[in-house]
């Protein structure tokens, strides 16, 4: 069977790309942040690459091998990769692309291109080339893959995160933010997460999400034998995807990526729980998996064992 390809691809000069299609930001606070990020004279390296997916049929089967799950408690530090590994962090994508990533909003997807400043420029020049940048394609998933994006900051965001960004002094933002030299790189996956729901998850619902993840991780398998032909395994750093302002349930998000990751072939997770309160949120779900999940069972059941959990929609944080 021929492997998947993507919708698109399209390369760019990490260096002609900030410098043709710098950020928009209309935010001051957005500004101070690039300003240390990328202060005059600031010379960007790499390709960036950029691929869009359409939505992938799930295995019928749950594979035997499942991956290593290691949790932290903490948020993404964008280590360098173990070695023979490539690596992959989540975004928590809107489905429009960073479409938010210049207002005065600090939540983890905007503090992502604030930390890569060159993906607000890629969404820049995808707009401007009318490229089709969304994550979500009528009623399916279509997540979008970015390598080689170099991260120029790191931003501590205690007291700074979601909607407390704007408030925040100067003062304060610049503490709080540290320039890179030499910049690191990253491997993104952005994926958009369901939203607007109450009540009980659905059918519907449950395989909605276990497509997209599912997707969004077999894209990033067959990305990295093109990063690396040689690497040994595939990472994937992800978190509590679509539970802050989308008001996903912790536990059942935690469950159905997990699922995915052993549907598509993922070697190791590496869950960043913030806190113990996302941790024992984590601990439930890898329970849950244990109960549910096992070499041979049918998708099919699996996910429908998953939605007579009778897990609830929770709320959004604001943020």
């Amino acid at each position: 069977m021929t492997a998947p390809k993507p919708i698109a691809r399209h390369e760019f000069d990490a260096a002609e790309l900030v410098a043709s299609h710098p950020p928009r930001l209309q935010h001051p606070k957005k500004k101070l942040v690039f300003g240390i990020a990328c202060p005059p004279g600031a010379v960007h390296s790499g390709r960036v690459v950029f691929t869009r997916w359409r939505c992938m049929p799930l295995p019928p089967a749950i594979p035997e091998r499942e991956p290593v799950l290691e949790a932290r408690e903490d948020v993404f530090g964008y280590e360098a990769p173990a070695a023979g590994a490539v690596e992959w962090h989540l975004n928590f994508a809107d489905p429009a692309l960073f479409f938010a990533y210049g207002t005065s909003l600090l939540a983890q997807d905007e503090l992502q291109v604030a930390e890569h400043p060159a993906l607000g420029s890629l969404r820049e020049a995808l707009v401007a080339r009318r490229i089709d940048c969304s994550t979500v394609e009528g009623p399916e998933p279509s997540p979008v893959l970015v390598t080689g994006v170099e991260r120029r900051c790191r931003i501590a965001t205690r007291g700074l995160y979601g909607n407390a960004f704007a408030r925040a002094s100067d003062d304060a933002i610049r503490r709080a933010t540290t320039a890179l030299s030499p910049p690191t790189i990253t491997n993104v996956v952005a994926m958009a997460a369901p939203s607007g729901r109450s009540g009980s998850y659905l059918r519907p619902d449950v395989d909605y999400v276990t497509k997209t993840a599912f997707t969004a991780f077999e894209a990033a398998r067959l990305e990295s034998g093109v990063l690396d032909p040689a690497h040994r395994e595939v990472a994937i750093h992800t978190g509590f995807w679509g539970c802050g302002a989308f008001g996903g349930n912790r536990v059942l998000m935690a469950l159905l990526q997990l699922v995915a990751a052993r549907l598509a072939g993922i070697e190791r997770v590496v869950f960043h729980t913030f806190d113990r309160a996302g941790t024992t949120a984590l601990d439930t779900a890898r329970r849950h998996l244990r109960e549910l999940v096992s070499s041979g069972r049918a998708t099919r059941d699996v996910l429908e064992d998953v939605l007579e959990l009778n897990l609830l929609w929770g709320v959004s944080d604001g943020n």
